[in-house]
């Protein structure tokens, strides 16, 4: 049994309701008479203090079990009268102070005992041992920085009252006040960046490529406000020339948590490829010659990643480390479209692990 319902039937919820519900409807009745949506209804401005102020108070379960304990008007004078072991200064948990001027009546429909009636006030200053509100235009901005109870398009609901977007702008969403309780609102999470590997072939990187990638991401559901699970497709563009470590970014487009919702990173990976290694721009592919070979002459095809052919030959010795280069037939340069990195060709000698006691003497007399 609570002490009165002043507070739940400003918000229209049973004193039964979960902090779940008293979100919702808190931000039904607050996105239905914020002022900017009723500029030519003043009425519909007291009714957004009213559900906004009632919400700062039953979001909050020391409040809220301090109100059910003693009602409104014990409340808001401080706790006076209040069961003991309500705590604080005045019987308030946690100390409250700071009195709350221009008194709380003057709200049709919503008296209480005898002719006092119930009504919000804001600011300035007071007597002591009361309650100090915060600013309505505070409170709300609060709740829809912190994700709204996670139901639905927050950042552009915020937007459609502030002109500006949940993430910053408006100045009366950083005047929030102390409210004597000895602690300052805590900082909402930043929104957190989940990064994926997203591996490639050289081919796809050579010459660029889409792909469509589908993804789940957990939501809020819009009229139920439970925790759901939804695919969505993304198109991922791999520009030509892309390096392992490009990150390739979508905002918005992973879970929604407290404070947003998260982004999502594309790292780019680089498969190993059979022929060639990539150093930035350029392309490196090792030619294998048996001792034969590099002593007495040589000949190979080459092949370029986007399929040309060169043929390389060698007539005399040649030396391990040696290397040829064709310019321009390496990896484009992704910010420079019409520029490429070189092909490196570089010979590697397999030498014999044994030679037979007649071989090395041939070889003496040949050397």
């Amino acid at each position: 049994m609570v002490a009165d319902t002043k507070l739940y039937d400003v918000l229209g919820i049973s004193p039964t309701a979960s902090q779940d519900e008293i979100k919702k409807a808190y931000r039904k009745a607050a996105l239905k008479n914020h002022p900017d949506k009723n500029k030519d209804n003043p009425s519909a401005g007291e009714k957004f203090k009213e559900c906004s102020q009632a919400y700062e108070i039953l979001q909050d379960p020391e409040k809220r079990k301090l109100y059910d304990q003693v009602g409104l008007d014990e409340f808001l004078n401080g706790g006076r009268g209040a069961p003991p072991g309500a705590g604080g200064a005045g019987g308030m948990p946690g100390g409250f102070a700071g009195g709350v001027p221009g008194g709380f009546g003057g709200m049709p429909g919503m008296g209480g005992s005898g002719t006092r009636s119930f009504h919000f006030s804001t600011g300035g200053p007071g007597g002591g041992g009361g309650f100090l509100f915060s600013n309505p235009e505070s409170i709300f901005a609060d709740f829809f920085k912190q994700g709204g109870a996670g139901m639905g398009d927050d950042e552009d609901i915020f937007a459609q009252f502030t002109g500006g977007s949940a993430g910053g702008g408006g100045g009366e969403r950083s005047r929030y006040r102390d409210s004597g309780v000895g602690r300052r609102r805590a900082r909402t999470p930043e929104v957190t960046t989940v990064e994926k590997p997203l591996p490639l072939t050289l081919e796809e990187l050579f010459k660029g490529t889409k792909k469509k990638m589908k993804i789940k991401r957990k939501t809020y559901d819009d009229g139920s406000g439970k925790r759901k699970v939804e695919d969505k497709i993304l198109d991922i563009e791999i520009k030509p020339g892309y390096k392992a470590g490009t990150k390739i970014k979508f905002q918005g487009v992973g879970d929604q948590e407290e404070g947003g919702t998260q982004d999502l990173h594309f790292i780019v990976q680089e498969k190993p490829h059979e022929l060639y290694k990539r150093e930035d721009a350029n392309l490196r592919m090792f030619v294998e010659l048996d001792l034969k070979e590099a002593l007495t002459g040589w000949t190979r095809t080459i092949p370029t990643i986007e399929g040309k052919k060169f043929t390389l030959s060698k007539s005399g010795p040649t030396g391990p480390g040696f290397t040829e280069t064709y310019p321009h037939q390496g990896m484009p340069i992704s910010k420079k479209p019409n520029e490429r990195g070189d092909m490196i060709v570089e010979v590697k000698v397999k030498f014999p692990t044994s030679l037979t006691v007649a071989q090395k003497s041939h070889l003496k007399d040949i050397l």
